[in-house]
């Protein structure tokens, strides 16, 4: 009866949060939900989007909701409703906001898998836009369907987007914007859907003849097809159809019961799935996601046409839940990638978001270890290698979503397996470990570091402990419900988190009812708090854990319940006399027993008087160890801290020291813990007494009966008998509160009726008073009529008699009007009058200003033909004198002519003269020279001799100045060149003018023209002027070279150059002078040359 009550309950608050759903009505955006839901089983409802308009009453008509889609990450759906209202809900940052504003109603969504920002929309308009979610702009809108579009696929790169619609789909540029290519169906067999294939280049197509065509998305070519069964073809009538995320798997269904299987790698038909009766038709289909099979989904979820979403498992043909149902019809559904979220457009209108891990976390689990069963037989360890019996029994037995990660699953190392040790062999001795850890290993690295890796920690413990992970024993278990200890724990050990409160009674609730025990042990939750939250993710793990701990660390707690276990602390308090006595001493002069100091650090676990790493790093170390090592850490505790121990000498301080975190050296700790495991005597050990490390059996939890059953039979018969005192109290407190509620129900009813009546005798009487009035009104309002009907007749003859007075006025201002219309006609034609007698006055002006003008005019031409007189007779005597110079000229050319006929002559034969005087200086200039490196050559002969024997260095200086002479030498032999080319040259030049000169002579009249004749010496004049500035230049290097006092030869040399034109053109006598001088300059300027490099040679010998 109580559970009746308690479903009814969720049923009321179920229909009261359907209620309160979120409104969009004039919203943009805002948050989900004020406060994060936590939905349950059966319903798992997170969330109710409704959209309404605004209106002036309570609810205003609603706009429905069409189509809802989730992107990539699944945390995020976007929602289109008939308006073309386009909204995106973030259920992880729990907002949304409104994107777009289309006008007309919203037929598909879809994400861009790739621009994550980028929402593809089909309107009822026929087209499809691409919106950014996050800057809501339009980036894009695609026209070219003649019909709604009804599906919408993205491919995988995000480049290329599919639209289909009945008459055709059009493959879409997400870059450009613009039409790919487009398939269209026969006129008799529409396109039903076209989509991509996840992680593949082939896309799909289906068409109303329930035909599968597959092609290539880059070629656009035919692939294959996929074929139904003979006998289900005019039966099956394919409509919806839904692709695994590994793109291996193709599921299709229609106007039937059946899902129709194939397999993509072989193209066949693999299985046939009948669904429920109920399910009559199919209208769409998708595939769950599971974090653990890579993609090869194996739940599909089917929407029926009775409005329910059925998730069927295909390898099982199991139906696992359903969602929805008559009273809340699904139109249409959608499931995100990670398998959390479903959005489903219902049919009054709204988009209802539910929490598929309510129903999934059974069928979504990590697939469990692969092992090999090991036997020791005469021949040694052998392996059993499993058979396919075996195979077949544990695929048949393993939850359907993990079968290929099974068999994909590469094998384990197998493990170096020892046989089992003897009773007096060591207890420390390394065990053989699970999943291939080593004890040794893991006591160095524990050694060397302190503690485990943070990352691996959990792993370790599990290997240490060894824990058997029994979920079916462990189902069981939480089956049973809530244990009654802890039906209210939030009250006794509030936590702020909901989740992990609700892992801690799980948790606690499961040891209790395999122990009862369990169920009355105050402080167990204090024991089992930190390890519920370091594996708060796992709950079989956190209660096999703390199972363990239970079993083994304190196995001997509970021989005295409810009493402390005294055995134990009697041992902790036997270590702490042999190692501290003055500290024990300490506790017993001020009577702080074992319950004080060592019982509050055992019953936490030292969860309170260490911080989070401090507390792992200790766990770290008594995982590795013999579980008396828990004794060992309590008196290192103890010893760590009895400076302050020994300071301390009221009991309160005691108590608040062991419930209190401290200031303490965890590596000092474990540092004392082995030395306490070293020294103490053996008589003295914890390990004799104590039992060894037993893990937790294999498919059963171990019974653990160590305690006294006949107490807690007792305290369980105690708390049954007074729960049901309780409840009984509580039914009759209920009932008598229904009684009073009764009560005053009945007497609100009498109140009321009391009420009503007086108001019906009220009323009744105000209807009286108001006809009344009403009647009074009424003759009031007819007098009234009658006074208004006299004043409507007085002023019907007033507005006639206003109308007539009227007219008159009216025909009096007509007659005015035309008298002054006449006035305007009479002075307009006196005004044009004058205007016409102005006009001709200033035409006669304007006749005799033209005249003037004529005769200015006039006066003009004639001056003009004077001037032309004028210049035609300068023109006549400038030609005379003109003629006059010609003649002049001719005859001073031809003067001139002769004069440099005998001129060229005379520097003829001076040019062959200054040839073989050169010829001469050089040959002279040459022996003298040979004859001075001859002499050189027999000095530096002797010299060598005379330094090759003084000393070494002497050789290096005779080498230096060989070298030096060979440059000079060289040098020599190119201004030899040099000079030779340059009188080559001149030869040339002379022979060019002899041969100028003989052809003038020969010819005279031909060159008689003073054109040709001023253009031949121009000629002649700058080829000479740039010989001797190319001959100045080169003697100026030169002389720089040898000698730089020659300056005032080089001014010599420009003042020639520059004075050269002037004087050629003075006459022919100052340049003949002038050249035979600059032959002279020249002519010793080279002697002075040669001297100069004949003597360098020998200044360096000297030096």
């Amino acid at each position: 009866q109580f559970h009746r009550v308690l479903s009814k309950l969720r049923r009321v608050l179920a229909r009261f949060t359907m209620q309160e759903a979120l409104d969009l009505c004039g919203k943009e955006s805002g948050i989900i939900w004020h406060r994060k839901p936590v939905p349950q089983a059966p319903d798992a409802l997170l969330s109710s989007v409704i959209h309404r308009q605004p209106s002036s009453t309570l609810y205003g008509r609603i706009v429905r909701l069409l189509r809802a889609t989730f992107d990539s990450t699944g945390q995020r759906f976007a929602a289109g409703d008939q308006q073309g209202h386009v909204y995106v809900f973030d259920l992880a940052r729990n907002r949304f906001s409104l994107v777009q504003r289309a006008g007309t109603p919203c037929t598909a969504l879809a994400f861009n898998a790739k621009r994550k920002t980028e929402l593809i929309i089909a309107l009822s308009d026929y087209s499809v836009r691409c919106v950014n979610v996050e800057s809501r702009e339009v980036l894009g809108v695609m026209r070219g369907h003649d019909a709604s579009v009804r599906h919408l696929s993205v491919h995988v790169s995000g480049r290329y987007a599919l639209s289909t619609a009945t008459d055709c789909s059009i493959l879409w540029d997400l870059n450009t914007f613009r039409r790919k290519r487009t398939l269209n169906g026969a006129q008799d067999v529409g396109v039903q859907k076209a989509f991509f294939l996840p992680l593949s280049n082939t896309l799909l197509s289906c068409f109303k003849d329930d035909s599968i065509m597959a092609w290539d998305a880059s070629t656009f070519s035919y692939r294959f097809r996929l074929h139904l069964p003979e006998s289900t073809t005019d039966t099956a009538h394919l409509r919806a159809f839904a692709a695994t995320h590994d793109g291996r798997t193709l599921v299709a269904a229609g106007k039937s019961q059946f899902l129709y299987v194939w397999a993509l790698d072989t193209r066949k038909l693999i299985r046939i799935v009948q669904m429920p009766k109920r399910a009559t038709q199919i209208r769409e289909i998708e595939f769950l996601s599971d974090s653990f099979n890579g993609g090869a989904n194996q739940v599909v979820a089917a929407l029926a046409s009775d409005g329910v979403v059925y998730f069927v498992n295909l390898l099982s043909c199991k139906l696992l839940f359903t969602i929805g149902n008559r009273e809340q019809m699904i139109d249409n559904f959608a499931l995100s990638n990670n398998g959390w979220y479903m959005a489903c457009g219902m049919e009054n209108g709204r988009v209802n978001v539910y929490s598929l891990q309510v129903f999934t976390n059974d069928v979504n689990q990590p697939p469990g270890p692969l092992v090999r069963a090991v036997r020791l037989n005469e021949a040694g360890l052998s392996y059993d290698e499993p058979t396919i019996a075996s195979l077949e029994h544990s695929i048949h037995h393993q939850p359907s979503s993990r079968v290929d990660s099974v068999r994909k699953r590469k094998p384990v190392k197998r493990p170096q397996l020892r046989p089992p040790l003897s009773a007096d062999q060591s207890e420390t001795e390394s065990e053989p470990l699970p999943q291939t850890l080593n004890a040794d290993r893991l006591k160095t690295i524990l050694r060397g570091y302190g503690q485990y890796p943070e990352k691996y920690r959990l792993f370790i413990w599990r290997s240490l402990l060894q824990l058997p992970e029994n979920h079916a024993t462990y189902a069981a278990l939480i089956d049973r419900g809530t244990h009654d200890a802890y039906m209210r724990l939030h009250e006794q050990y509030p936590v702020k988190s909901r989740k992990l409160l609700r892992v801690l009674q799980r948790t606690l609730s499961a040891l209790s009812h395999w122990a009862p025990i369990f169920g009355e042990t105050p402080y167990l939750p204090f024991l089992t708090f930190p390890f519920v939250k370091m594996f708060q993710n796992n709950a079989l793990l956190a209660f096999e854990t703390v199972a363990t701990i239970l079993t083994n660390w304190c196995s001997h707690w509970f021989e005295y319940f409810p009493n402390p276990p005294f055995n134990v602390l009697n041992l902790i308090e036997n270590l702490l006399s042999h190692h501290d006595a003055s500290l024990l001493q300490h506790f017993i002069s001020f009577e702080v027993t074992a319950q004080t100091y060592a019982w509050p650090l055992m019953q936490s676990l030292f969860s309170e008087v260490l911080t989070r790493s401090e507390w792992l790093q200790l766990w770290d170390n008594l995982f590795s160890h013999h579980p008396a090592c828990l004794l060992y850490a309590v008196v290192a505790y103890l010893i760590h801290n009895r400076r302050v121990l020994l300071n301390c000498t009221d009991g309160d301080d005691f108590v608040h020291f062991f419930h209190h975190r401290n200031a303490v050296d965890i590596n000092h700790i474990l540092r004392e813990i082995y030395h306490l495991q070293e020294t103490t005597p053996s008589a003295l050990k914890p390990e004799r007494v104590l039992d060894t490390f037993q893990p937790l059996s294999k498919g059963q939890y171990p019974i653990f009966n160590k305690y006294p059953k006949f107490v807690v039979d007792y305290q369980v018969k105690e708390r049954d008998r007074l729960r049901r005192e309780e409840m009984t109290y509580l039914h009759e407190r209920q009932a008598a509160m229904q009684l009073r509620q009764q009560a005053e129900e009945r007497k609100l009813q009498e109140e009321a009726w009391f009420r009503q009546q007086k108001m019906l005798g009220e009323a009744e009487e105000q209807r009286r008073r108001a006809l009344k009035v009403e009647e009074q009104k009424l003759v009031d309002q007819r007098l009234r009529l009658q006074a208004l009907r006299r004043e409507v007749k007085a002023q019907e003859m007033q507005v006639v008699d206003a109308a007539r007075r009227r007219f008159m006025h009216y025909q009096q201002f007509q007659k005015e009007a035309e008298v002054r219309r006449l006035d305007d006609e009479l002075q307009h034609k006196i005004v044009l009058r004058e205007q016409e007698t102005k006009a001709a006055i200033e035409d006669a002006e304007i006749q005799a200003m033209e005249i003037e003008n004529q005769k200015a005019l006039l006066e003009q031409d004639m001056a003009k033909r004077m001037e032309e007189g004028r210049v035609k007779l300068r023109s006549v005597h400038w030609a005379h004198d003109r003629q006059a110079d010609v003649e002049t000229s001719l005859l001073e050319s031809a003067l001139a002519e002769q004069q440099r006929e005998e001129r060229m002559r005379l520097v003829d034969a001076q040019r062959k003269l200054a040839r073989s005087q050169q010829d001469a200086s050089t040959i002279c200039l040459d022996r003298e020279l040979e004859s001075r490196l001859n002499l050189d050559k027999l000095e530096r002969e002797i010299e060598h001799a005379d330094l090759a024997r003084r000393s070494q260095l002497s050789r290096l200086a005779n080498q230096e100045l060989q070298t030096l002479m060979k440059r000079a030498e060289i040098e020599q032999r190119e201004d030899a060149i040099e000079e030779q080319t340059e009188l080559d040259i001149e030869r040339q030049l002379g022979s060019k003018a002899d041969e100028r000169r003989r052809s003038w002579l020969a010819n005279p009249d031909a060159h008689s023209q003073s054109d040709e004749f001023t253009r031949q010496r121009d000629v002649a004049q700058h080829r000479l002027h740039e010989s001797l500035v190319t001959l100045r230049e080169e003697l100026d290097r030169r002389l720089a070279a040898v000698d730089p006092t020659h300056a005032s030869v080089n001014r010599t040399i420009e003042t020639a150059s520059d004075s050269v034109p002037p004087l050629l053109e003075r006459g022919r006598a100052s340049l003949d002078q002038r050249e035979t001088e600059l032959l002279t300059d020249v002519r010793n300027m080279r002697r002075r040359l040669v001297e100069s490099k004949a003597g360098r040679p020998m200044m360096t010998a000297v030096s």
